[in-house]
């Protein structure tokens, strides 16, 4: 897709709305920016203080936008084909994949990691089911995902939490649930 012409440009060449996606790239920069702020600076383990991955990952957030803005200056982004996807967003796989994150960041600390992540996947896959007309709502189903949900989310967080002495929520105090 190049040089855009009409209510997306100002000028040839120059694409308003890629300009956009720079500046929503570059809000994104200036807020982790703004969050490493808060971060200690103090030297910790290696020499390498907290707040260095924040302040690498906004620097190259930062190159990124002025990166976009170039290219949507130039003729807009190198190798854009036209979309291939739907016209419209299919709204109830959205609505299932929206409650199982919302729910897992709700149910985390009362849960666990594992039943939370777990329940986020059963209500995830049912909204990619639903997007590709394929949704069954079994109970076979809905306890197969159970357990393929379980089968992910369990090692993440033994991981974690044995190996990396990560704190995440468990069910138990034992540290394994």
């Amino acid at each position: 897709m190049s040089g855009s012409v009409g209510a997306e440009s100002v000028k040839e060449g120059v694409n308003l709305r890629q300009v956009a996606v720079a500046g929503g790239v570059l809000a994104l920069a200036l807020v982790l920016g703004w969050g490493a702020l808060s971060i200690s600076s103090d030297a910790g383990y290696g020499g390498v203080a907290p707040n260095f991955l924040p302040w690498l990952v906004a620097g190259l957030l930062t190159a990124c936008a002025a990166r976009l803005v170039w290219q949507a200056c130039r003729g807009g982004f190198p190798d854009m084909g036209d979309a291939d996807g739907a016209e419209h967003g299919h709204w109830a796989g959205f609505a299932w994949v929206s409650a199982g994150m919302l729910l897992n960041a709700f149910a985390i600390t009362t849960l666990g990691f594992i039943l939370s992540c777990t329940l986020c996947y059963v209500l995830a896959i049912r909204g990619f089911r639903s997007a590709e007309d394929r949704l069954d709502l079994s109970p076979r189903i809905w306890l197969l995902d159970a357990l393929v949900g379980m089968a992910i989310s369990a090692p993440v967080f033994w991981c974690f939490t044995q190996l990396l002495a990560i704190s995440l929520p468990g069910l138990t105090t034992s540290g394994w649930i």
